[in-house]
């Protein structure tokens, strides 16, 4: 096996494993989108003549055969390999001959990664924007089922004035719909081009035509100067990681609420059998052990979010091998925001709330007898606020 920065010369063992780290598993997501680049980048060359069209041809079919095997499971990304860039290319020397030696021309690893990155992100906030609709689908679902059974509003934990299932609803929704907006506004950083920008100070004396790989990979804009490239790393990600925290609070604070209207004190929901867990010990349990995940999840992200975003701090210019240490927190995040949103989703078809269960303390409604004073007896709002706040000083 070898590298594409080899020169050979011995790699100790131990520095392999060290450096390449998760690597070669990590980058089993980008494969697609290191192909799809690499496609690009072939036929781009070949249209500024730089390699030819029989080339390129051999190129491509090379590349989308690799692809096709790649997801029928036919091959893997080995610690050897180093990385999805390597695997590949060598994989690809391999099945045409020099041609595929051609193929690097104008590019480095780290462009490469970039850009392979910032394809699989766009993706991947598409995605995450389609399933938070499918969530707020279920809760709408649930507002439209029981919209009406009246709830207690809450401040400091205390009953503070009327509310309903619908208004609860309807609150986690607005943030769920924030959350859809804030995901596609991180295209903004996503979406542009750093192909062709090499190791991140260009490729002097070759005529590549780097808006042709914008267009044909889907990018708003080519990344220029060629230094912004490697200047801008963590930022796309920290971005969505952003945005994914905020998302994810949302989600804690649901669950947080589900958690205590499930209490035995409170009764107010009851939850499907089939999402909630049992006891080792006490028969009778039956525990909402998926809220209580959810509820830490924000937890997690939050720390995805922290351990990205001091990776690229006090960083010098120019790319540092420390930005590898990006996919594993970016991953992890964007895997948990995942699976958090679309079990959410579950959970909410089969819950029920249960209107006899739910009481409301007298003193909830004081609020509206103060209001009904100034409608009905024109008096100021402040002195209406204390004539009821002595009814209920007893």
């Amino acid at each position: 096996m070898s590298r594409l920065w080899e020169k050979g010369l011995p790699l100790d063992e131990r520095v392999l494993r060290y450096t390449a780290g998760e690597d070669h598993l990590l980058d089993a997501r980008l494969v697609a989108y290191d192909v799809r680049a690499s496609i690009a980048h072939a036929e781009m060359l070949a249209d500024q003549e730089l390699i030819s069209g029989e080339d390129c041809i051999a190129i491509r079919e090379g590349l989308n055969a690799l692809n096709d095997s790649f997801a029928a499971g036919d091959w893997a990304i080995t610690l050897e390999d180093e990385d999805a860039h390597t695997a590949l290319e060598t994989r690809l020397t391999d099945a045409i001959g020099s041609a595929g030696g051609r193929l690097h021309l104008g590019r480095s690893r780290n462009d490469q990664v970039l850009t392979a990155l910032r394809l699989y992100l766009r993706d991947a906030a598409a995605d995450l924007v389609e399933r938070v609709a499918a969530l707020r689908v279920s809760l709408s679902s649930l507002s439209q089922r029981q919209g009406d059974v009246v709830l207690p509003g809450y401040t400091h934990m205390q009953h503070a004035m009327p509310s309903s299932v619908a208004l609860w609803c309807g609150g986690f929704d607005e943030g769920f719909v924030d959350a859809s907006d804030g995901l596609q506004a991180v295209t903004r950083r996503i979406n542009k081009n750093p192909l062709g920008s090499a190791a991140g100070y260009g490729t002097p004396g070759l005529p590549l035509d780097r808006d042709a790989t914008t267009a044909k990979l889907g990018f708003d804009v080519t990344q220029t100067p060629v230094t912004a490239a490697q200047l801008s790393r963590g930022k796309a990600e920290c971005a969505l990681l952003f945005e994914i925290t905020l998302l994810m609070q949302d989600l804690s604070r649901m669950a947080s609420d589900l958690l205590m209207f499930y209490t035995q004190e409170f009764a107010y929901i009851t939850l499907a059998a089939e999402v909630t867990t049992g006891s080792s010990i006490m028969p009778q349990k039956r525990n909402p052990d998926v809220l209580e995940l959810l509820r830490a999840s924000a937890a997690s992200s939050q720390a995805c979010l922290d351990e990205s975003l001091m990776i690229t701090a006090k960083l010098p210019s120019g790319y540092q091998r420390d930005l590898q240490r990006l996919k594993a927190p970016l991953f992890r995040s964007i895997d948990l925001a995942i699976d958090s949103v679309d079990i959410m989703a579950y959970v909410l078809q089969g819950l029920k709330f249960v209107p006899e269960r739910i009481q409301l303390d007298d003193g909830i409604f004081a609020t509206a007898e103060a209001y009904r004073l100034v409608r009905e007896e024109g008096l100021p709002f402040r002195e209406a606020y204390k004539k009821v706040a002595k009814q209920y000083a007893k």
